[in-house]
């Protein structure tokens, strides 16, 4: 059993320079010119500035030490070898193996897996520029240029997140003229309803993601779309009509694809870590051709190679993940906001929200024995200048919460009109600029007394400051640089999670929720097809059985002489539809 990395020596020094922390403030820190250059690194294009932080170089150095104690080199290196170190599903880590050049070797179980991942890749090539120069078409021989991405967490997340990163990218834009690419996550049916809104079935492709192909949601999303495309085009169109991203080729056939039309993926690649693969790269592909996503994968490698082989003291994302711990386990502040000044950084938080907060929401160690120290962060965000209209408030007077702000160079798209003093893109980065300094220096009753504020608002005016940030800063946003910016992140929630000593690589707390629904799932069958409520017999509390009766006396019995599909008319026009309020 470990000794918590709690109790080394390093540790307790972390914890007794706190002090010397709270006697700092940031509107000093930032005066000192030698200070804030140290803390400004810049690699593969990027610049990461963590002047505003609340550390001195004191305390990178002491950071440092303690992820030396943790052993976070040899984490790192063994992630990037393939050993099993997610221990309580015994896989090896190997998302940057999705990525990894052909000249690369990456072995796990005495297998080198990169030319497995670009024999997919390749597949994906194939088949992706096959549907997109009209060689592979519909069931009535119309071309595929619309299609719905059916899958759920990780499988929805990353992708999204992706598309909308560069689907305003100029480049990007240009691929993807005439076509469109929707995701189908929530089971809700309003999601299917708004997913399906407006498509052709003639010219739809769907793609189910799903590794074990039994993921409940999903499979129901799945069954649902396949019933709207056989409805419109009969059962031999499912051939034509939906493609897999699975390893279960036996169910996959038994739903009636394809097995060759089947992308495969592998254990050793968690669900918020796969975008990378066939799960991301096969949509993203058919939307805006495999040479794109190939650029996106280029730029998560760059990271890559760069968190590998890059001494700490330089490494973006050690440095981002030890400042986090410092913030988290030592400062007590529980949450961190993703602020990207870019509107198509929209799904970043999102994304990164599941990425950190499955991976490292944990209250054990790795060995089982409880944590005595804080861990994880609730995560959230807001592209900026949205955020400076909602949460801001809070951040700059309210609770401490430490915050990334990422802005571009150059713009997607630029707007400059005649007569304004700047630009939109300036006028958006101008904020950028201003809050992280806002936050950081706040500003005083004597500040306030000196421009004549009245007493009586001097409280509610002031801005007390020293709140920590983070600025990273990219040339543009494209294909690679999204890459980066995913691989970035995902390496520092490594960093957290090899140094606090947890597994951030499994996710067994969604289980519990799933096994109560499934048993929920058979009781809510009885209830609806035999027309009666819940009981104390059922096995709920009082609470869930009163909640259970009175959403089922809402609905109507599921009483049908024959058992028929019910869809609302608005999708799917024929005499078995109904309007939604009747389902």
């Amino acid at each position: 059993m470990e000794v918590p990395i709690s109790k080394d020596a390093a540790w307790k020094d972390l914890e007794e320079h706190v002090n010397a922390i709270e006697e700092t403030h940031l509107r000093d820190l930032m005066t000192d010119e030698e200070r804030v250059m140290s803390m400004i690194k810049e690699s593969e294009g990027i610049v990461v500035d963590y002047s505003r932080q609340r550390v001195l170089p004191e305390t990178m150095t002491k950071l440092l030490k303690l992820a030396e104690a943790a052993k976070l080199r040899e984490k790192i290196d063994s992630m990037f070898s393939g050993e099993h170190i997610n221990s309580t599903e015994d896989r090896a880590v190997l998302h940057v193996a999705l990525r990894a050049p052909t000249t690369e070797k990456i072995v796990v179980d005495g297998k080198d897996v990169v030319p497995d991942v670009h024999e997919v890749l390749e597949k994906i090539k194939v088949f992706s520029e096959r549907v997109r120069n009209g060689e592979w078409l519909g069931a009535t021989g119309k071309p595929l240029t619309n299609v719905v991405c059916v899958g759920i967490g990780g499988s929805f997340l990353g992708p999204l997140f992706v598309h909308t990163a560069i689907e305003t990218n100029q480049e990007a834009m240009d691929k993807a003229q005439g076509r469109e690419l929707r995701f189908l996550a929530n089971v809700d049916p309003v999601d299917v309803a708004r997913a399906l809104n407006g498509l052709d079935p003639e010219t739809t492709l769907v793609v189910v993601v799903s590794k074990t192909f039994t993921t409940a949601e999903t499979m129901l999303n799945a069954r649902t779309v396949r019933t709207w495309i056989t409805s419109a085009l009969g059962q031999d169109a499912v051939a034509k009509h939906m493609v897999a991203v699975s390893t279960n080729l036996k169910l996959v056939k038994e739903f009636g694809i394809d097995p060759e039309n089947a992308f495969a993926f592998w254990d050793w690649v968690g669900g918020r870590y796969s975008v990378c693969s066939a799960v991301g790269i096969l949509p993203l592909a058919l939307q805006y051709g495999y040479e794109t996503t190939d650029q996106f994968l280029q730029g998560a490698w760059s990271i890559d190679k760069h968190f590998r082989d890059t001494p700490f003291d330089q490494n973006l994302p050690v440095l981002l993940g030890m400042i986090a711990i410092w913030n988290v386990s030592f400062l007590h502040c529980p949450a961190r906001a993703i602020l990207p000044y870019c509107q198509a950084l929209a799904k970043l938080a999102p994304h990164i929200q599941q990425v950190s907060m499955e991976s490292n929401g944990k209250g054990v160690a790795i060995d089982g024995t409880t944590l005595d120290f804080e861990t994880g962060e609730i995560d959230f965000g807001e592209p900026g200048t949205n955020g400076q209209h909602s949460f801001y408030q809070l951040i700059h007077q309210g609770r401490v919460v430490p915050c990334d702000f990422i802005g571009t160079i150059k713009s997607q798209q630029s707007v400059y009109l005649k007569g304004e003093v700047v630009s939109n893109h300036d006028e958006l980065m101008c904020n950028f600029f201003a809050q992280a300094d806002a936050l950081a220096q706040g500003k005083s009753a004597t500040d306030l007394r000196a421009e004549n504020v009245p007493d009586a608002l001097i409280p509610h005016k002031t801005f007390t400051g020293n709140r920590p940030s983070s600025s990273i800063l990219l040339p543009e946003l494209n294909a690679y640089t999204t890459g980066q910016i995913l691989a970035l992140y995902e390496h520092r929630v490594a960093v957290q999670g090899f140094v606090w000593g947890l597994n951030s690589f499994d996710q067994w707390g969604v289980e519990l929720g799933k096994v109560l629904a499934s048993q929920i799932r058979k009781q809510m069958n009885e209830a609806r097809t035999k027309g009666r409520l819940m009981s104390s017999q059922d096995g709920h509390n009082a609470s869930t059985t009163y909640l259970m009766n009175k959403y089922l006396s809402g609905k109507a019995q599921l009483k049908y002489a024959d058992a028929k599909d019910v869809f609302p008319c608005d999708i799917i026009a024929s005499e078995d539809c109904k309007v939604p309020s009747d389902i």
